[in-house]
Order: C-alpha cells, then sequence, then structure tokens
C-alpha cells in the first residue's frame, strides 16, 4: 500500500472513532506537552541568564575580588569555615588592585545590604543600599532618567548624595520630581542627585530598589561596621583583557598581603562564567527531573498505541487476509500498520506541541520564570512522536503479518 493511502486511511479511523483515538493520543500529548514546556523554560533560562542576569549581577567583561566566592555550586562546612577565616578586604588593598592595572580597566569598591529608607509621612521600607565609586555607574551601564550621577569628586569629599532606582522613586515620590529632595537611609540624609531608568527583575527579584551613594559616606559603616569592603569590582576594557586583569590583581593583592608561593590565595576571583557554571549545575538538574514526567507519559502513550493497534488487527483480520489473498507481502502489512501507528502518534504530538508552547507562554506570563520555545524541541517533539509510534506498532503489526490467510478469511 502507497505511504499517502496508509496515511488517508489512519486519518480515516480517527474521524470514524474520535474517542478512542483521543485516548489513543492522549499519553503523546500530555508527555510532548510537558516535553516541549520543560526545554522551553530551560532554553528561556539559560538565555536570561547568559544576556541578562550575569550582565546585571556581575556586570559585562567583568569580575570581582571578594573574600568568598559570589556563586558556590557545591561547599561542605568545612569549606565554608576556612572562607570565614580568610582576612576582610580594605580600601588599602582596594588601592593596591587599581595601581596594579593599566588604564583601560576600571574599578569600583562595592559594599551593599538591604537597610530601611524613609521620608516624612511615609512608612519606611528595605532598599538595596549600595555604597561605591563614581565608576560602577558605568560599569553596570546605568542610564539615569533625571539628574545625574555622583562625580568621584564627590566620593573623594563624602558628599552624601543619593542615586535611586525607578522602584524607589515611585514608591516615595509618586507623581513627584524627586531629585533634589531627602532620602534618609539607615537614618541618615542624602540628597537625592539622580533616578535611574527601569532595570526590571531578575527571576522575580526587583532591581530597581536601589540607593547608591558614595562609598566614603557613613552608608558604608551602615552596611559593613568594621569598614570593610564587600567587593572590588574590575571591568575589563574587553572580553580578552579579564584573565590579564585578573591575574594582575591576583599578584597585587598576593603580594600586599605577603603570600609565600606554596600558600593559597586568601581570597576568591568571581567572573559571569562563574555564575554561568552555577546555572550549568542547576541546568543538568531541571533537565533531569523535569524530562522524568514527560518520559512516563510517552511510555504510557506507546503502551496505549500498542494496545489500540492489537484491537484494531484483531477486528481487522478479514480485511488483513483479503489483502493477502489478493497478494500482499508480509511487509506490506508491517509497512501499513507501522504507518498508522505512526500517524495516529505524530498527530498527538503535534497537538501536544501546540499545547506545550501554550503552557511555557502561560507559566512566563504568571511566573517570574522566562520561556523561550526552541525551534529544534518543535522537530524533535516530531520525531520523538514517530518514534513512539513505530516503536508501539512493531508487534502489533509483526501480528498482523504473521496471520493466515485462510484463517483469516474464515474470521467473521
Amino acid at each position: 500500500m502507497p505511504l499517502f493511502e496508509a496515511v488517508r486511511l489512519a486519518l480515516q479511523t480517527i474521524r470514524v472513532q474520535k474517542l478512542k483515538s483521543f485516548f489513543t493520543l492522549l499519553g503523546v500529548m500530555i508527555g510532548v506537552m510537558f516535553l516541549i514546556a520543560v526545554v522551553s523554560i530551560v532554553e528561556g533560562m539559560s538565555d536570561y541568564v547568559e544576556n541578562d542576569f550575569a550582565a546585571k549581577i556581575i556586570g559585562t567583561n567583568t569580575f570581582d575580588v571578594s573574600r568568598t566566592p559570589s556563586f558556590v555550586t557545591d561547599a561542605d562546612d568545612e569549606q565554608w569555615r576556612a572562607w570565614q577565616r580568610r582576612p576582610r578586604l580594605f580600601d588599602p588593598e582596594a588601592e593596591a588592585v587599581r595601581n596594579a592595572l593599566p588604564g583601560d580597566f576600571r574599578i569600583a569598591r562595592v559594599n551593599q545590604s538591604f537597610l530601611p529608607a524613609t521620608v516624612p509621612g511615609l512608612r519606611p521600607r528595605s532598599v538595596q543600599a549600595v555604597a561605591t565609586d563614581a565608576t560602577y555607574f558605568d560599569i553596570k551601564k546605568f542610564a539615569l532618567t533625571a539628574g545625574r550621577a555622583f562625580t568621584q569628586q564627590e566620593v573623594a569629599t563624602g558628599a552624601r548624595v543619593v542615586v535611586i532606582g525607578s522602584e524607589v522613586a515611585s514608591y516615595y515620590y509618586e507623581g513627584l520630581d524627586p531629585v533634589g529632595r531627602e532620602l534618609r537611609v539607615a537614618g541618615l540624609p542624602y540628597t537625592i542627585i539622580g533616578v535611574i531608568e527601569e532595570q526590571g527583575s531578575v527571576f522575580g527579584f526587583s532591581m530597581d530598589r536601589l540607593a547608591i551613594a558614595p562609598v566614603t559616606t557613613p552608608l558604608t559603616r551602615a552596611i559593613n561596621p568594621r569598614g570593610d569592603i564587600d567587593a572590588i569590582t574590575v571591568q575589563a576594557g574587553n572580553r580578552e583583557l579579564i584573565t590579564e586583569g585578573m591575574e594582575l590583581s591576583r599578584e597585587a593583592l598576593r603580594g600586599f598581603r605577603g603570600l609565600g608561593p606554596s600558600e593559597e590565595d586568601d581570597f576568591a576571583l568571581t567572573t559571569s562564567s562563574a555564575a554561568l557554571s552555577f546555572f550549568d549545575g542547576l541546568k543538568s538538574k531541571l533537565v533531569l527531573f523535569g524530562t522524568a514526567l514527560p518520559a512516563i507519559g510517552l511510555v504510557v502513550g506507546a503502551l496505549v498505541i500498542m494496545n489500540i493497534m492489537l484491537v484494531a488487527v484483531s477486528e481487522r483480520t478479514r480485511e488483513i487476509g483479503v489483502r493477502k489473498a489478493l497478494g500482499a507481502r508480509r511487509r506490506d502489512i508491517i509497512a501499513q500498520f507501522l504507518v498508522e501507528a505512526s500517524t495516529l502518534s505524530i498527530i498527538g504530538a503535534m497537538i501536544g506541541a501546540a499545547c506545550g508552547v501554550g503552557l511555557a507562554k502561560l507559566i512566563a506570563a504568571v511566573t517570574p520564570l522566562p520561556a523561550s520555545v526552541a525551534p529544534w524541541s518543535l522537530v524533535a517533539a516530531l520525531i520523538v512522536g514517530a518514534g513512539v509510534g513505530i516503536t508501539a506498532g512493531i508487534y502489533p503489526a509483526s501480528r498482523a503479518a504473521r496471520l493466515d490467510p485462510i484463517a483469516a478469511l474464515r474470521q467473521e
């Protein structure tokens, strides 16, 4: 039987036996739907982490020098205790790193924590307070919608000025121009000189609850009472210079602390690749657990298709006998049933793929999880659907092909 004719018969069977066909396709539909949804979410998260998360949290072409690693995938208690025994970073060490780097590097001391902020007449609210250098705005590529960023001269004089995020501006000064007004952070007044354009959120965490002040203001003591520095953020002129910058910073800090050749670093250097490696470990776990349910659905779908096809063989025994009597070969009978089984499965995969795309879009709309439908996943869904159908149809097809034509013709 020609392929087109076999497909036509399969579609005719679906139209005649709608309820049975629906339950036949259900397992494949569910399996493919969740497979597409999981792949879309993982792909969306991967793209989001590479293009948004790493850039917003770490920065482009940057690395951090800090006491402990910024991103940790696996560390036992002993390792954590060892990290906590490391010496803290202070201004002289930041200056040593600054002096070791050539002019095409930017450097910023960064202290950050959540602190209460308030204005008269409004309830205090927690903001992400950042005490840093003027270069921080260039490193993070912050654009301002109002006012200006503070200068390095204001950092040198310890001017009590602050640049706020759009969420802080809308909460405290809705309908007003916040520039020139006062915001109290950790109980001390700061003059607002600028508003950062909206940054959005990272996995549901708002990046617009910012209050950024010079590192030389009392905000540093409010964040770190010892006066130490959380991190030294360094930005290279391009990606190729990152490794050179890290080595120069390592040598400068080791020399400043008098570490011998056999002694390990007592500080950490973190790049955006560390964040990506952290996500890679998470991504593999998501794929592993996320494909378990679709795999179960596909197995169930294959079993249902096999049972339905076995029933079809019993119902069409006389038809098979007639075809054999007219000269149909065993491979013709096998091909007919395999095409019918794979047609049913592919239709189920197509419906499941459409539902999976819809489910992924719904999850992206109502949750912080991003979703990006990969074209290859749709092709893979159809291939999986065809494979499930062929696998499930092999036994019924071979059973039909082994029927004795004389006995089949006697079947009522």
